[in-house]
Formats: structure tokens, sequence, C-alpha cells
């Protein structure tokens, strides 16, 4: 079986794996004056921009469960950043590093994992300073923030996949790779991340808005800190979720069973 292959991969070329990691995220940074800074500056403005255009311009960022529009938006925006990172450069991974595959031959299946795990890294470092946002804003997280890990390892695996499967199809076509950048504006407004999408009185369209996994996991991480709601409260949207993911999973595998013998001589 092709996942089978794929697993195996990932456990024979598991230092690799890291050590390409490692190497991605230092040549993201490498050049810039402030280095490392830049991974923590950038997303800081981003928040800033919202919060001020929200709260200060727009007016609408009232309160939120009983916390500050500003710390309800830095949960949700603080998930995004790696999503968005995925859905965007997680596609053009095997492009990227076209080397591995026509020099060396290294697994194709293995490069936007090493790719994810570079990106997911940062999400750590911000994760961390989200908590310490919070604290320092006198709202100390409690015992739900002990689940964090479960929606990390969820958005970890998903957009993981993800990546694969759109990096094989942008390989062969690069008006695949523009279609999903074109989309991701729209993916990030409807996807509940600067508005609540559980107080649409439309129940379908709540629903329909609510099986998106971005909205999922950006909603997952506002219950850990914010909403006070563990996963398995919500099974149905958990589900949903699973069921997804497996369906991705399945077009990944197939993709890659058609496509790994042409991308060598595509590339």
């Amino acid at each position: 079986m092709i996942i089978n292959e794929i697993i195996k991969d990932h456990k024979n070329y598991i230092q690799q794996i890291f050590k390409l990691a490692k190497s991605d995220l230092i040549k993201t940074y490498r050049g810039a004056a402030l280095g490392w800074s830049w991974a923590i500056i950038k997303p800081s403005v981003t928040i800033f921009v919202y919060w001020f255009a929200f709260t200060i311009g727009l007016r609408a960022g009232k309160d939120v469960a009983g916390y500050p529009y500003f710390l309800w938006l830095v949960a949700g925006l603080m998930p995004w950043f790696y999503m968005s990172e995925m859905l965007t450069s997680g596609i053009e991974t095997i492009r990227k590093y076209n080397y591995l595959v026509t020099k060396m031959k290294f697994p194709i299946s293995t490069i936007p994992t090493f790719v994810s795990i570079s990106k997911f890294s940062i999400h750590i470092i911000l994760i961390i300073i989200t908590i310490l946002i919070f604290i320092f804003m006198g709202y100390i997280p409690d015992i739900y923030i002990v689940q964090l890990p479960v929606y990390m390892l969820l958005s970890f695996i998903f957009f993981t996949i993800w990546s694969l499967f759109a990096s094989l199809l942008s390989a062969v076509s690069k008006d695949f790779s523009n279609l999903v950048k074109s989309f991701t504006t729209a993916i990030f407004w409807l996807s509940g991340i600067l508005w609540n999408p559980t107080t649409i009185q439309n129940d379908i369209l709540r629903k329909v808005l609510m099986i998106n996994p971005v909205t999922y996991i950006t909603n997952g991480y506002r219950n850990c800190l914010i909403n006070k709601v563990w996963f398995w409260e919500e099974p149905k949207t958990l589900l949903v979720f699973f069921i997804i993911t497996f369906i991705l999973l399945l077009l990944t595998t197939r993709t890659y069973k058609k496509l790994k013998k042409e991308i060598p001589d595509v590339l």
C-alpha cells in the first residue's frame, strides 16, 4: 500500500527530515539583519493592524465571552499564521526543493513534512508568546489549556497531508498553485478568524462554515484559551474534521501513486 510506503520513507529518513527542517528554518531568516526576530515581528504587526482596524477604527471590537477582543483576536490569528504558511508556501515545497528529487533521489513524500516541521517550530514560539500575553493582561490560562496539544497535533497532521497533496499537483501544474493562492484570502475571511461564526443565525450556513478545517482548528484554540470547552464536548465537528482529513489522505495517496514517477521528469 502507498500509505505504508510513505510511512516507511518517513521512518527511514527521520534524522534527515529534522536536519532539513532545521536547515529550512535557517534559510527562511538568513540574510536578514534582525534574523529570527522577523518570526515574531511579522505576526505582531499583523495582529496590531487588525486590532487597530476593528477596535479603534470600526469600533467593532467588543468583548467576547468576557475576554477583550484583542485576546480573542490573538487566539484566532495565532493558529492562522501556521495554517496560512502551509496553504501558500506549503504547496511549493517540492518545486522549492526539486534538487532533492532530481539529484539526491530523496523520498518525495518527506519533503512537505520537514517544511511543515520548520513552520510548526515558529508556531510553537508564537503559542508561548500568546500565553504570556494572556498572563500579562491578567487572564491566566486554566485546565483547558492542557488540550491545546491536541489541536496542535490535528493542525500539524492535516496541513502536512495537505502540503503533500497540493505540492504534488503544484509540481505538475503551476496553475493549481496560483489557484490555491488566490483563494487563501477568501479562506481567511470566511473561516471566522476575525469574527465569531457561531453567531450566524442561519443554521445551514453556520454548519457549512463550521466544517471548514481552518474554522475548526481556530475555534479549537479559542476553546482552550477563551471558550472553556473540551474537544470531546463537540463530537460532531470533531468527527467531521476526521472525515475530511481521511478523505484528504485518500486523495493524497492516490495522487502520490499516480505522480511520484512523473515528478522527477517534470522538475
